[in-house]
């Protein structure tokens, strides 16, 4: 007779032996057909949900990490082949930087005031259901970043992810809701469709049930939920400067640029878009790159690659100018398929391509998020300053320097007034990789709560006790 141990094993042989278009095709939790459905799932695990307390919802937050890590990188590999987009690789770190560094309930702070006259408590409360428009830059990243902390400040969550990555965006929920199922939680207290639209994104936005909206996004999804009339946190464009200084340590600047430069083929918004560095020492930088897996063009190459990498986008407006933007075609690929455009064909070492311009070049002007960069030399530190100012556009994002000399750090982050000031150091430490803070992939700069967290999702309540409980 065959136990059921036996009969286990056999289903298990069985199903892997089986080709994927052959498999039963698993239901994913909290992915819905229609919008309405979405949110009626969510509100209906909210009713249960708003009552977990925090060592509940920390629970799940545990479940949340581990799944993650379990499937990193099955999870970078579907968000490649979903969005033609990055490296298997630096989304799989990515992965389990968001499973270590995302914050939980740890992140909400109760104050008391004590006093003659009793006692007053400030508690951080859920605003009820939050929806949340994701990108496609860091669509599964995004999506467990803002879940955990969503949850941690015992809220329920709708997604809209961007279209160009429903399928690992509903990967990503159903991991969520899997988490929370295995943890005792309610089912579909996150929620999304299979298909995003424009349409589905108004629906979630105008819903009476979403009490708060949050975008990780271009500057038009911000503008569209600011106004929206209700709470909404909007993490915007960026174009990062790089500076670097005569005091820094050259060789490993060069190093530190191009590994942020390059991680996930600098998709990240975080990431160094363009550099400004004196002219005393850009030969031994740009020498630097090139050992660290640059590849270096020149003007006639620059003008053919701009072919290529951008677009003329048409006026706005009658009497505007035709504009340059990035061709989306080639956000997030290898510097190599970049090349073999304009004809160059390099190796897998190559990781990025960098090239000298003038500052009014588009390539500095623009955020392309490839691994593309340009590089300008300057005569004085106050001179590359006042370029990488004017360069960023004022999204107060990200910026970063190389730079030993105290006072330049200080006048520079003065200057840009960035979210984010990263010194000596790759792009990605300003999340929290290989450095200290916590992580986050939605960083508010238009909205003012920068690297957001628990208590970015949540809002004040106060409990006031007179007469009573003051016990000195």
């Amino acid at each position: 007779m065959i136990d059921e141990k036996q009969i286990s094993e056999i289903v298990r042989k069985v199903m892997s032996d089986m080709k994927p278009e052959d498999k039963p095709a698993r239901k994913q939790i909290g992915v819905f057909d229609t919008m309405e459905e979405a949110i009626e799932a969510c509100n209906k695990a909210y009713e249960i949900f708003r009552y977990y307390n925090k060592e509940q919802r920390e629970n799940i937050i545990k479940e949340i990490r581990k799944l993650t890590h379990a499937e990193a990188e099955i999870m970078a590999k579907l968000a490649v082949e979903d969005t033609k987009m990055g490296n298997v690789y630096h989304k799989t770190l990515k992965h389990h930087l968001v499973a270590d560094k995302t914050p939980g309930t740890e992140d909400l702070e109760t104050k008391a005031l004590s006093g003659d006259r009793g006692l007053t408590l400030v508690e951080m409360a859920p605003y009820g259901i939050i929806g949340a428009i994701t990108p496609s830059t860091n669509p599964s990243c995004t999506v467990i970043c803002n879940s955990i902390s969503m949850l941690a400040g015992g809220n329920g969550v709708l997604f809209n992810p961007h279209p160009h990555a429903k399928r690992i965006s509903a990967y990503a929920v159903d991991l969520v809701n899997r988490a929370v199922l295995a943890a005792g939680g309610p089912e579909n207290i996150v929620a999304t469709v299979a298909n995003p639209t424009m349409e589905t994104s108004n629906k979630m936005v105008n819903h009476p049930s979403v009490k708060m909206l949050v975008a990780t996004g271009g500057p038009g999804v911000v503008k569209m939920l600011l106004s929206s009339g209700k709470k909404a946190i909007g993490a915007g464009a960026g174009n990062p400067p790089v500076v670097v200084d005569d005091t820094a340590d050259i060789e490993k600047a060069a190093k530190d640029i191009i590994d942020g430069c390059t991680f996930d083929n600098n998709l990240p918004c975080i990431a160094e878009k363009e550099c400004f560095v004196m002219s005393n020492v850009a030969d031994q930088l740009i020498e630097g790159m090139l050992k660290n897996g640059a590849y270096f063009i020149n003007s006639e190459q620059v003008r053919e690659l701009e072919k290529v990498v951008l677009v003329e986008a048409p006026p706005k407006k009658p009497g505007d100018l035709p504009k340059k933007v990035i061709n989306k075609d080639w956000v997030g690929r290898d510097a190599k398929k970049i090349l073999a455009q304009i004809g160059v064909n390099v190796g897998d070492d190559i990781r990025c391509i960098i090239c000298e311009t003038e500052f009014s070049q588009a390539f500095v002007q623009t955020e392309l998020m490839m691994p593309i960069l340009p590089i300008v030399r300057c005569q004085t530190f106050e001179e590359a300053m006042e370029m990488a100012v004017k360069a960023e556009h004022g999204n107060r994002h990200s910026a970063h320097l190389h730079s030993k000399n105290v006072d330049h750090m200080t006048a520079y982050a003065k200057a840009i007034g960035t979210t984010i000031f990263v010194k000596n150091a790759p792009s990605y430490a300003g999340i929290g990789f290989n450095s200290e803070g916590h992580t986050t992939f939605t960083i508010a700069g238009p909205t003012g709560e920068g690297i957001t967290s628990a208590r970015s999702f949540t809002r004040q309540r106060r409990c006031v006790l007179v007469d009573s409980l003051s016990i000195i």
